[in-house]
């Protein structure tokens, strides 16, 4: 049952002994799990009342309850932001209902936030900074949850088992998100105290600066990105950059590359624990709401390739359809406008896609054929066949000058002109002719044979195998006739 802001008003005196409310209004607030006001009293003092609708969240206000409890006022005065006080609280029934001073500042819209000076940016990223840099003492203490990388991974593949019991999430986005927790390089993350319900509702701004940090229901020590994941969702590149730099510029570790990945991965996922909490609740309007969302998500995911969830791309996709760098989304594609209503597990969620511009097609330019410079043919001018005169043998050159001893020497054939019979193998071809068996007369014999004014008649001789290579000579003593 919902309750009026007269009803906390009155509500608020039995907590607080002495207030004396003299004006109270509405607050902004998770409308589903909680009911706001704030009010004035008769000193000019503000404060606000937070009245659970569910016993759920009545069990997150007494954890925040705790959290307050824990930060040491040497904690707080280390932090770029105040944080609330509880002034009491008081039990209706099984709920309880918390009073809190108030702080200054209001709360503003994601696009008042993202239209802001750049100055507004940076002290968010120092305040997000500061959060991440928390003792996790503070944390443990309190004996509030704290997960490694791979209990933070298996805690959200369970989310989405349950999710998808639920028929009612897109196979497509099923398929997605269970890459992407299955994509262990990216899930490698030193784990910080992480606020766990940031949105722009728990920011207070005055001016350009942030004054103070609201909602600590989930504080624990997990993945520093579902801080971003509100940050992710706006759609403004520029203004999640400013953000970045600042909180990276802050940190005392320097955050880890693949943190807006997972902080778009949790803004996408948000819609799914949404459909579960108003299935869970049994509000059929909360559940239709989220089935839409997740439509809408599908289709932009389909048109336009979503943000990049995860290092390895989808399988069937290329890296150029799988995704673009977190936060460089189109404005108006993934989450439809509006985001996830208040009450989810993270507000607002926006989830923009990445921009469905295609690559250009590669120009292939031909290239011109090489020009064929003809090469003269090279002119082979034949090498004369070397005549071949037979020496006739020594008994017929005897005869015709007489009797003479006859001495037989071996001339190795060597063609006119050629190398030295060293060089030369009979059986060597020469511009097409076979040279084998000629028989070159030496010098010394021939001029013998022209002193005596004898010459051979040169009648041919039979000749046998053996003779292809050497030839008999007939040296006639000429001066014994």
């Amino acid at each position: 049952m919902r309750r009026k802001p007269i009803e906390l008003a009155a509500v608020a005196t039995a907590a607080v002994p002495g207030l004396t409310p003299t004006a109270v209004r509405s607050a902004a607030d998770d409308p589903a799990d909680f009911d706001s006001a704030l009010l004035l009293d008769s000193e000019g003092k503000r404060w606000r009342v937070r009245s659970p609708q569910h016993a759920e969240a009545s069990a997150r206000l007494e954890t925040e309850f705790l959290v307050l409890r824990a930060f040491t006022p040497a904690i707080r005065a280390e932090l770029p932001f105040l944080m609330p006080t509880v002034a009491g609280s008081v039990r209706l029934g099984s709920l309880s209902t918390f009073v809190y001073s108030h702080l200054g500042g209001s709360t503003r819209s994601v696009e008042e936030l993202t239209a802001g000076p750049e100055a507004l940016a940076r002290e968010i990223g120092t305040a997000l900074a500061a959060i991440h840099d928390l003792p996790h003492s503070l944390v443990s203490n309190a004996d509030l949850p704290s997960y490694t990388p791979n209990e933070f991974r298996q805690r959200r593949l369970n989310e989405l088992d349950q999710a998808a019991t639920t028929g009612k999430i897109p196979a497509s986005l099923l398929r997605r998100w269970e890459h992407a927790l299955e994509d262990v390089s990216l899930w490698r993350f030193n784990p910080s105290v992480v606020h766990g319900d940031l949105h722009e509702d728990n920011l207070l701004v005055e001016g350009s600066r942030v004054t103070a940090v609201t909602g600590w229901t989930d504080l624990r020590i997990g993945d520093p990105a579902d801080d971003f994941a509100w940050l992710v969702a706006s759609n403004e590149q520029d203004f999640v950059d400013a953000v970045l730099s600042s909180y990276t510029a802050s940190r005392r570790d320097a955050p880890d590359q693949h943190l807006l990945r997972r902080a778009a991965l949790s803004a996408e996922f948000a819609l799914a624990q949404y459909l579960v909490k108003g299935i869970a609740a049994g509000d059929s309007g909360m559940v239709a709401e989220a089935e839409g969302m997740l439509e809408t998500l599908a289709a932009d995911v389909e048109e336009y390739g979503g943000q990049s969830i995860s290092v390895e791309p989808l399988p069937g996709r290329s890296p150029a359809e799988a995704g673009v760098p977190a936060g460089a989304g189109v404005p108006g594609a993934g989450v439809p406008a509006g985001g996830v209503p208040s009450g989810a597990t993270a507000d607002g969620v926006r989830s923009p896609a990445a921009t469905g511009s295609a690559s250009p097609a590669v120009t292939v330019a031909p290239v011109p054929p090489v020009s064929s410079v003809p090469v003269p043919a090279a002119t082979v001018t034949p090498v004369p066949a070397v005549t071949v005169i037979p020496v006739p043998r020594g008994e017929a050159l005897a005869a015709s000058v007489g009797e003479a001893s006859a001495v037989h020497v071996p001339v190795p054939v060597s063609p006119a002109g050629s190398e030295p019979a060293g060089d030369a193998a009979a059986g060597d071809t020469v511009a097409g002719d076979t040279v084998a068996g000629d028989t070159a007369v030496s010098d010394a014999a021939e001029a013998e044979a022209e002193g005596s004014g004898t010459r051979s008649t040169n009648a041919p001789a039979p000749q046998t195998a053996e003779d292809t290579s050497t030839a008999a000579i007939s040296v006639v003593d000429v001066r014994k006739h």
